[in-house]
């Protein structure tokens, strides 16, 4: 312990003189028009590149002007709405024939179907002893961290890792789309045996079981679920399989793959942009805002006073202190998320039969009360609507899963867009990725040691200051 204490005075000491070094920069960018966040002036993405795998479309552009729109989600063509309603309506299991679309770009016929159905099934078998070595014997405190470390670790069980062969890129995506599950599912036991002290559980996949039945199979001790806790955790999964080329995981998963990388080393890079909580892991920080509103609203209808501590989580002095109402606003969609409304009719449904209705009534609280509070504080024209992270976290607790699986549920979903914008980058794009930055510091001479100023006394940044962009 004295030796940590040691160490940490020490990087306290090294840092003291070093914070300028990333201090703020001058806000002078702006008038370079120096993309910021990879956004321009208007709040809408640089574009970098064309996908034919999915489509958001939250607004449409007349006369150089933003016109807002109810927010529309396309996989490869195919509007999710439809996607999603078909399947509850025939009371059916989707997402691995959303999977199939995404991955292989049409939909199945019959044959083919049940073609992909087994092998995907085949491909959630775990390699030999790969649950003793990779996730039992080296646990982590957060899932999601397992959950990259173990992709890693699949390439050393591939015989064929670095081949970037379309068949070889198909066959590793599919393995991958039935692998998530059962690691997640996995290593979560694992945290919850060792840091938890509870009984470790460990559940194998079954063949004739959908995705989303394995998943609750496999995570709950007594393996019990009800039909219409599948349904929902399969719409789920249909919802968060793909977003377009924009959103940061799939951007970082193009990017990578752009290099010629291994197919595990860019998925793992994709795991590490979601669990950010300005992104996949915005469903956690939902809940943890609920709990907050929960313990402090006496009464959920009663909007002067759900109003109060909404302004009080907007001004900092509550919650997290970010000033932040997670789970509003959304960099595309501006009148509404197409995703947040099939998710609050079914979350409303499901919070009614287990009895968690004011939670419910507390997150439409935050929809109906937070928007316009949040466009007064920005004097903002542009309609804000409620995201997909509003009500998931709710529809996560409701069907017993714990908080810490939130993101990676979401994971197992979004692997399914991650592995086709992979394949699209790979074989369309032919270029890495390589933007610039404008240096902001200037030239200074390099000192020998009897030359350099003692602790106390201030050096000029080294660096560039001519205006050249560093390459």
């Amino acid at each position: 312990m004295q030796e940590e204490s040691g160490l940490a005075a020490d990087i306290s000491t090294l840092c003291e003189e070093a914070r300028g070094a990333y201090s703020e920069f001058d806000r002078s960018f702006r008038q370079e028009n120096i993309k910021r966040g990879l956004r321009n002036a208007d709040g809408t993405g640089v574009l970098v590149g064309v996908t034919r795998v999915g489509s958001v479309q939250g607004y449409y552009v007349e006369d150089g002007e933003r016109i807002p729109m109810p927010g529309q989600l396309f996989y490869r063509g195919i509007d999710v709405h439809d996607i999603a309603e078909h399947h509850q309506r025939e009371g059916t299991f989707g997402f691995e024939e959303v999977a199939y679309l995404l991955l292989l770009g049409d939909l199945p016929d019959k044959t083919r179907f049940e073609m992909f159905d087994k092998v995907l099934s085949k491909a959630r078998i775990l390699p030999d002893q790969f649950f003793e070595d990779v996730i039992l014997k080296v646990p982590s405190p957060d899932v999601m961290n397992m959950l990259a470390r173990s992709v890693l670790a699949l390439y050393s069980y591939d015989r064929n890792p670095d081949d970037l062969s379309f068949e070889n890129l198909v066959r590793q995506s599919v393995e991958l789309i039935g692998r998530f599950p059962s690691i997640v599912a996995h290593s979560q036991a694992v945290k919850r045996h060792v840091y938890g002290k509870l009984s470790l559980h460990i559940h194998n996949p079954l063949e004739n079981l959908s995705v989303a039945e394995n998943f609750l199979h496999q995570v709950r001790p007594d393996k019990v679920y009800s039909d219409a806790e599948a349904k929902l955790l399969d719409l789920m999964l249909m919802l968060h399989a793909e977003h377009g080329g924009g959103n940061n995981s799939a951007f970082v998963c193009r990017a990578l793959s752009s290099t010629g990388t291994d197919t595990y080393s860019v998925i793992a890079g994709a795991i590490g942009s979601l669990k950010g909580p300005l992104h996949g892991g915005a469903n956690a920080k939902v809940t943890e805002m609920l709990d907050y509103l929960r313990q402090s609203v006496k009464d959920p209808k009663d909007d002067d006073e759900v109003g109060f501590h909404l302004d009080r989580l907007l001004d900092g002095e509550a919650g997290d202190r970010s000033g932040k109402l997670y789970g509003l606003g959304h960099a595309v969609y501006t009148i509404s998320d197409p995703r947040t409304i099939l998710i609050k009719r079914h979350a409303r449904n499901m919070a009614v039969e287990k009895g968690r209705l004011e939670d419910f009534l507390l997150l439409d609280g935050i929809e109906r009360l937070g928007i316009p509070r949040i466009q007064a504080r920005k004097n903002r024209s542009m309609p804000l609507c409620a995201n997909v992270d509003l009500y998931s976290g709710l529809v996560y607790g409701l069907l017993g899963i714990p908080q810490e699986l939130y993101t990676p549920l979401f994971a197992t979903a979004r692997i399914a867009g991650w592995c086709s914008h992979r394949i699209e980058e790979v074989r369309t794009g032919g270029r890495i990725m390589r933007p610039g930055y404008r240096a902001l510091v200037k030239k200074v001479p390099y000192l020998s040691m009897h030359d350099r100023p003692e602790r106390g006394q201030t050096l000029s940044p080294g660096g560039l200051q001519d205006g050249r962009v560093a390459r």
